[in-house]
């Protein structure tokens, strides 16, 4: 009887060494992005993106001020809160970058190809990721809320679910491997519990965001490509439907949060 109690004792110690380490962990992780957060170099891509924004670019010598991002030709002010969301004129649901893309391509003039050829952080495509960084930060504080209204969000919804849940590789991996737990964290980022509003609105409101590990600004699009290779699965293709409906399903989870873009990670 000794024993089971000196067993038992010693578990409960061990469980509350462990909760306090990484509840430790976690204040510390805090501490330092709110120390980052004075300065977010995010802010160097928002005015790289707003200087693209208003530049004339592309064969056709236009900007993008009539781009109409989902409110009207040229406003920004709150549009990326109410993304992804369908496109009349492309009979698409779109998410942001997929949207600049169409502009640069209709507006401008500017290939499709020469876009989708790009890497990112490089080319038409680095320029996209700062206009993305102008953008989103004119939706910050603002709700999250995808209209959610016509047949084909829905749609996509229902195919983001269908994706986020999809187990494959070889690994076995799907998004709710990292995603679908409580209280996970890999290394020292936590891993929200997407398939619930508080978990989908740390995720979808806080990216796109400044990656301080690669000195990069990253928008939605190459952190899902990113989640791709990690579960070792092919990299899916730039504004693909399938990465715009995994936005769609993030983005529909998480209405009725806020917008923390640009946010800063690991």
């Amino acid at each position: 009887m000794l024993i089971k109690l000196l067993t038992l004792t010693l578990v409960l110690v061990l469980n509350g060494f462990t909760t306090l380490r990484a509840q430790t962990a976690s204040d510390e992780i805090a501490k330092y992005r709110e120390m980052l957060a004075d300065g977010n170099p995010a802010e160097l891509f928002e005015g790289a993106g707003e200087e693209l924004w208003v530049k004339p670019m592309g064969p056709n010598g236009k900007s993008l001020q009539t781009c109409d991002l989902g409110l009207g030709a040229g406003v920004v002010d709150g549009a990326f809160a109410q993304l992804p969301r369908y496109f009349k004129d492309t009979q698409r649901v779109q998410d942001l970058e997929s949207r600049l893309v169409t502009c640069m391509q209709v507006i401008q003039g500017i290939e499709v190809n020469e876009i989708m050829a790009d890497e990112f952080g490089k080319g038409q495509r680095k320029n996209i990721e700062a206009i993305v960084a102008y953008v989103v930060t004119h939706s910050k504080g603002l709700k999250i809320n995808p209209p959610m209204k016509h047949p084909k969000e829905k749609a996509f919804y229902e195919l983001g679910e269908k994706a986020f849940y999809f187990r494959a590789g070889p690994m076995d991996f799907s998004c709710a491997t990292c995603h679908g737990i409580q209280g996970q964290r890999i290394r020292l980022q936590d891993l929200p519990l997407i398939a619930s509003n508080q978990g989908a609105a740390m995720a979808w409101g806080t990216w796109p965001a400044y990656r301080v590990s690669s000195g990069e600004f990253w928008t939605m699009q190459r952190r899902l490509a990113d989640c791709y290779r990690q579960q070792r699965f092919p990299s899916p293709k730039y504004t693909s439907d399938v990465t715009i409906a995994l936005s769609m399903f993030m983005a529909a989870k998480a209405k009725g949060g806020l917008v923390q873009t640009p946010g800063l990670k690991r």
